[in-house]
């Protein structure tokens, strides 16, 4: 069901150019989503709604705007089941060139500092998705094979470490509010991304009915388009969260990254 709701948000022309102008601006308001399009401020709300049933967008209050966020996690999902880790990584390949010969990004405008975020229901009770977040056994089987080193008590480290105990990601408990909140701070250690400074990721875990689990991460702080940031979001959180939510759901994880 969830996959026919992506399908049909995608077949329609309009809609895949809001998803086009989040792509290359994230974090847009309604007005200026309204601005692009040749249709009234109800069409565009309506396409709003759909993609966002669709999981393909999320939307953030700040202040007393609502923010638009492109979602490829269930795109990604699409891409998982579909497409087999060979023809995948032929594929995006092919997506790259394409997309460095027309010049494209996923860039932001200097009026605000990069943020990413992106959502995820998984048929997981919200203390099942607890435990996977924080407990160093689920990490290691969606978290590119680390362990995840922490008490969660506020103050605490927070690291994930590769199977030999080398730290690749560091950070600092901020928020532990279990099973609904957890906020931490994030340094990679790999290069170039160990050179910029600690960003800040808070899990939202919201239960709904029949037993499924609302997961929204929201990773912000960059100082602009950083290395960090441009890793993440080039696939780094979109992986994450479809393995996790195909080790919660059939107790397998996905194949190696390709």
């Amino acid at each position: 069901m969830e996959q026919e709701l992506v399908f049909r948000a995608l077949a329609d022309p309009t809609r895949r150019q809001l998803l086009d102008l989040l792509f290359e601006r994230d974090g847009r308001t309604l007005k200026e989503l309204e601005s692009a399009m040749p249709m009234s401020r109800f069409g565009v709300m309506k396409h709003l709604r759909v993609l966002e049933e669709a999981g393909l967008i999320v939307t953030r209050k700040v202040g007393r705007e609502r923010l638009h966020y492109l979602n490829p996690v269930p795109i990604q999902l699409i891409s998982d089941r579909w497409m087999n880790k060979y023809a995948a990584g032929r594929a995006m390949a092919l997506i790259d060139l394409k997309m460095a010969l027309e010049g494209g990004s996923n860039s932001m405008t200097s009026e605000a500092k990069p943020k990413l975020v992106y959502q995820t229901i998984i048929k997981a009770s919200q203390q099942q998705v607890w435990d996977a977040i924080t407990k160093p056994e689920f990490t290691s089987r969606y978290y590119y094979g680390t362990t995840l080193q922490t008490d969660l008590s506020v103050g605490s480290p927070f690291t994930y470490n590769m199977y030999d105990g080398s730290a690749i990601v560091e950070g600092e408990v901020l928020v532990a509010d279990a099973p609904n909140r957890l906020v931490h701070s994030y340094h990679s250690l790999f290069p170039p991304m160990n050179a910029d400074a600690p960003t800040k990721v808070t899990w939202e875990l919201e239960a709904m009915p029949n037993g499924i689990t609302k997961v929204t991460v929201v990773h912000e702080d960059f100082d602009g388009e950083t290395a960090t940031y441009k890793g993440l979001n080039s696939g780094g959180w979109t992986w994450i969260l479809s393995n996790l939510k195909t080790l919660l759901e059939t107790g397998e994880s996905l194949p190696e990254q390709y």
